[in-house]
């Protein structure tokens, strides 16, 4: 128990509980409205902002930041053209991102000691600036859904049916767009590039066993995206791995144990009806 005060870990029990919340809202979205190609797109993509600002010497979380945001305006703008196939417009800013960061990092003079962090995450790295961008974020995005959950919830399960209601669906996309962006971003600390994607889909496709309500999708997956953080910091503790490798490698143990008991569940309700 001694762990617990130290300020590291109490930030990155921190940081777990408030990319939980985050990735519970903006997750629910990007499963319901299957976005989740276009979500790792960006993901990758945003590592071209990272060796941007390592190149420049700026923040490279918030160089990252911008250069996703863009990315992702990029991808939505190009796959709507109509001429452009989606699959297309995300191989384009996926490798356009990749290429720019791999030829920055090689540029830049000297020994990048964070890389690995951003490639793998390393949720005991999450500093003060850290927190404060989640928090943020999460704070937005609690007041985004709590004003305009009803037109997010529209656009997520039927865009036609929303412009059919007239409601201004282009805008949502794009907002929502941005807002994964970031949310794809504020968590590399935690996850990686490579896995960050996880984060925003597993707990939500562990809730959607149980619930078909959106609301309910939300709730559920904020308590066991934190569940899975908790999990994995337990695990990256005690055999001394990579935190962001044991948070998802716990999410999906749990998803793969829940899935196999709602299917025995099944199987036996229907015998019983059968009988």
């Amino acid at each position: 128990m001694n762990i617990f005060e130290y300020t590291f870990f109490q930030n990155a029990l921190i940081g777990s509980l408030l990319a939980s919340v985050l990735c519970g809202f903006i997750g629910t979205y990007i499963v319901t409205r299957r976005l989740v190609f276009i979500s790792g797109g960006i993901t990758h993509a945003s590592f071209g902002g990272i060796g941007i600002g390592v190149f420049l010497g700026l923040n490279p979380i918030l160089s990252a930041l911008v250069f996703a945001v863009f990315s992702a305006f990029g991808v939505q703008w190009m796959s709507h053209k109509g001429d452009i196939r989606e699959d297309s417009a995300i191989a384009v800013f996926w490798t356009l991102g990749m290429s720019i960061g791999i030829i920055c990092c090689f540029l830049t003079p000297g020994f990048m000691p964070d890389l690995p962090s951003f490639l793998f995450g390393s949720i005991l790295t999450i500093g003060k600036g850290d927190l404060i961008l989640l928090s943020a974020l999460t704070l937005l995005v609690i007041l985004l859904f709590a004003f305009f959950l009803r037109p997010i919830q529209s656009v997520a399960f039927d865009r036609n049916f929303a412009q059919s209601q007239h409601l201004p669906v282009a805008f949502i996309e794009y907002l929502m767009m941005a807002f994964i962006a970031m949310t794809i971003v504020s968590t590399l600390r935690l996850v990686g590039i490579v896995l960050a994607i996880s984060l925003l889909t597993i707990p939500q496709m562990t809730a959607n066993l149980y619930t078909f309500c959106y609301k309910k999708m939300i709730f559920l997956s904020i308590i066991i995206g934190w569940i899975d953080c908790l999990s994995g910091l337990y695990i990256s503790y005690a055999l001394n791995v990579p935190s962001g490798a044991s948070i998802i490698f716990i999410s999906i143990i749990m998803f793969l144990l829940l899935k196999t008991e709602r299917v025995i569940h099944h199987t036996f309700k229907r015998t019983e009806v059968a009988i």
